[in-house]
């Protein structure tokens, strides 16, 4: 009995702690793990946050494949990232920002420890290495300027426009800014430098094209196995206004437009993502047939260098290849594919026939593959797991667990139960949800609900970890969570997510009052405490319900999209629109602009809003803000001058909880209330997967 007891005890020390929004900033984040070519070692970035600092320092770690003991390989205080082994397997390049460094610059240090070295002092910043073939040389990206030969004139203008008092900038042609930052007048190239330094080497730079100037990165490009020849993602469009990206190749001592290909100029959309096979035989790519829709699915293409013929091995599968690594012997592929709510991986046999899942549970991605049997490493996460690296044996799908660095956080959390349930929505279509209970919960009483809507649209909610939206802490502050996958969510087949591209509104709004409705019909549920709240485009859908019928006490929006017409400010507004301008088409823009309904809003509303933020423009929150205030709806404006799409710094994430804590408890109370005959457990009903 003494035993039994202090069992119980430290059962209930090892979760003593809520699962608050400090808590979540005290896990360490893992990035994008590279692999030894032998396949016994990986190396993962991690990023340990200071929030008193309000950053984060990030340092590489060694990861045996096989459990073993983990060895910490920079410490510096710095920031490194985008680690890449050698070949030979002595070193690992990667990018750092590092004592007097002005601008992120490549590094190179030894497997075996000591100081990493400095190989370049290049003005415009270093991006995306990659590592020749014979490990004496490395490839990088930088943006530079089109009209300036040499890195003293680069490095003479980058200075002359960090101190200049006149602040102007001028554009002439589309598109003038990405995300969170306006683009100037630089292409981004593909560069080499020996490991010892030197002189950078322009491959591409003379070649009458670039590469992505938005947000390139190691997918842009990749080098052949032989180190003779690059591939890589070029936008054709030269009116700034059509994108079409196509996949280039040339010969990697550069040279005029002359030695240029281009594989994929009879293909009017987008295609992306070369990779070289090991055997060098093959390039691989993803590849949509939908001009100007980013949530085409991505057709994986094969082009078999030699005949100088294409494949197209999924065709006829209905989801997008995404997340590709090649196996080491060329046989196959592996990729981390968004699948009905989960990212599994699945195998593409290069000789054809239907994609093969090899992981059934939880999430992974951030993929990499080496050695014989052959060694997959890659981040698994789940809702109460966050990234974490593992193994993965190939033929089965098995995951090994080898890091560690957030167990001793985690073992002091309540997570709360998560599971999947589905309901009909609209059409009368099955829809995929996921509910989040608080960890106290018991069905014998009433609890509100939080409804997220999530963002994209075109991104379903996976099992997976989240940082800005934490449903883990919403839960822990006493609500019952949930994520629904709307029409229009990734995920669950091309035409599900092609449903909304047309009309936004209807089917999205349908499936969120079904949704409601299904709660409302849970014994468990108080329909007089449902509150629901999004960013991006669960902003937009928050903004929506703000003008409709719908059953919620209080809603938030961040990021919303909230005027159709004035969404022309945005980062993309300068694109050609699939289904039409407003002036062509002024009766569908207004029936899906949130604002057109603005007679009916009476809801109170929090409005959250990043100065920086690109693709949602700020004044879109002050707008939605303004009218709430005309109309005399309670609302609260908070706006965030530092910050971008999303909320990013610590102490900023810290406040944006707290506030929309606060919001949530004044208008719908967290925590059970009166108790109700309950006759069965949540979701008895429904078809479902828990995970715990």
């Amino acid at each position: 009995m003494v035993a039994l007891i202090a069992g119980v005890m430290l059962a209930t020390l090892a979760h003593a702690e809520p699962y608050t929004a400090a808590a979540m900033w005290q896990l360490q984040r893992l990035g994008t793990p590279d692999i030894s070519p032998d396949g016994r070692l990986a190396v993962v970035p991690v990023t340990r946050y200071d929030v008193d600092k309000n950053k984060g320092d990030t340092d590489l770690w060694l990861v045996p494949t096989k459990p073993g003991k983990l060895r910490q390989l920079t410490s510096s205080g710095g920031s490194a990232s985008s680690p890449v082994w050698s070949p030979d397997g002595e070193m690992i390049a990667f990018v750092g920002k590092r004592g007097d460094d002005k601008q992120q610059q490549l590094y190179v240090i030894a497997v075996g420890g000591g100081e990493a070295r400095r190989v370049t002092n290049v003005p415009t910043g270093v991006i995306a290495p990659k590592w020749f073939p014979d490990s004496r040389r490395i490839a990088f990206l930088s943006q530079v300027w089109p009209d300036l030969n040499t890195w003293a004139e680069m490095d003479k203008r980058m200075t002359e426009r960090n101190e200049a008092k006149m602040t102007a900038k001028v554009w002439e042609k589309a598109p003038i800014s990405h995300w969170d930052h306006f683009l100037d007048d630089r292409d981004t190239h593909i560069y080499s430098i020996s490991i010892d330094g030197g002189e950078p080497q322009a491959i591409t730079r003379n070649a009458g094209v670039s590469l992505d100037r938005g947000e390139p990165d190691g997918n842009s490009y990749d080098i052949s196995p032989d180190g003779t020849e690059v591939a890589f993602a070029v936008n054709t469009d030269s009116s700034g206004i059509d994108p079409n990206f196509d996949i280039f190749t040339l010969p990697v001592e550069g040279g005029s437009p002359q030695n240029l290909t281009n594989l994929t100029k009879d293909n009017a959309a987008d295609d992306t993502v070369p990779l070289y096979s090991p055997d060098g035989k093959s390039l691989a790519f993803r590849r949509q047939v939908i001009k100007g829709f980013y949530a085409d699915r991505a057709r994986l293409m094969l082009y078999d260098r030699r005949a100088s013929k294409l494949r197209n091995l999924t065709e006829e599968w209905d989801r997008s290849a995404d997340g590709l690594v090649w196996s080491p012997d060329s046989s196959s592929l592996f990729g981390a594919i968004d699948d009905a709510g989960t990212r599994r991986i699945y195998r593409f046999d290069t000789g054809g026939g239907e994609p093969k899942p090899v992981t059934r549970e939880h999430s992974f991605d951030s993929l990499a593959i080496a050695g014989s049997g052959p060694v997959i490493v890659g981040l698994r996460q789940s809702f109460t797991e966050p990234p974490t690296l593992v193994s993965i044996i190939a033929r089965t799908g098995t995951p090994t667990k080898l890091s560690d660095f957030n167990d001793g956080v985690l073992s002091r959390l309540t997570p709360g139960k998560v599971q999947s349930v589905t309901y009909k929505g609209a059409n009368n279509e099955d829809v995929q949800m996921w509910v989040v209970y608080p960890p106290n919960f018991t069905p014998d009483r009433k609890w509100p609900l939080y409804l997220l809507l999530h963002g994209g649209p075109h991104n379903g909610v996976t099992d997976a970890y989240q940082w800005r939206w934490n449903a883990q802490v919403f839960a822990n502050w006493g609500y019952v969570t949930a994520w629904h996958n709307f029409h229009g969510s990734s995920g669950f087949g091309q035409a599900w997510t092609d449903s909304i591209t047309k009309e936004w509104m209807a089917l999205p709004y349908e499936d969120t009052i079904k949704a409601a409705d299904w709660f409302r019909a849970q014994p468990w549920i108080d329909s007089e405490r449902m509150a629901a709240g999004g960013g991006s485009f669960g902003g937009y859908l928050a903004s929506s319900l703000l003008g409709k019928p719908h059953p919620f006490k209080t809603l938030v929006a961040h990021a919303a999209v909230y005027n159709q017409y004035t969404e022309y400010g945005s980062d993309f507004g300068a694109e050609k629109k699939r289904f039409g301008e407003f002036w062509e088409d002024v009766e569908r823009f207004a029936r899906n602009s949130p604002h057109t309904f603005a007679a009916n809003f009476n809801t109170p509303t929090l409005v959250i809003h990043g100065q920086l933020d690109q693709r949602v423009p700020v004044n879109h929150g002050i707008e939605l803000f303004n009218v709430l205030q005309n109309r005399g709806v309670p609302s609260k404006l908070v706006y965030f001058p530092d910050e971008n799409h999303w909320i990013l710094k610590p102490q900023n994430s810290l406040f944006w909880y707290e506030t929309s804590r606060q919001w949530l408890e004044k208008y719908a109370r967290p925590g059970p209330g009166d108790a109700s005959a309950v006759s069965s457990a949540p979701g008895e009903t429904t078809q479902n997967k828990v995970s715990q």
